[in-house]
């Protein structure tokens, strides 16, 4: 398991600390990974747009191939769903 966004290292150890995260986190700071991944988007903030990580979960299978996507994660249930699907 790993988590990546545009945060820097340094953020994303505070991140990780506070919410005692037991994988590592990437930094994607020019969203290079995000944009081959399709998760990079463009969204509607306050009536703006702007672009932005859409948040996604990707189930990788021991073979290393892709199982599972969850698109658009919502926070409330989501793990319970990831368990669910593994």
């Amino acid at each position: 398991m790993l988590g990546i966004s545009k945060d820097t290292p340094g953020a994303q150890k505070k991140f990780k600390e506070k919410y005692q995260l037991p994988f590592p986190l990437l930094s994607d700071p020019g969203a290079k990974v995000q944009q081959a991944w399709g998760v990079w988007k463009e969204k509607n903030m306050y009536g703006k747009k702007v672009m932005g990580t859409e948040r996604t979960t990707v189930v990788i299978g021991p073979d290393g191939k892709v199982e599972r996507i969850f698109a658009k994660v919502k926070v409330d249930g989501h793990v319970a769903d990831v368990l669910g699907a593994v």
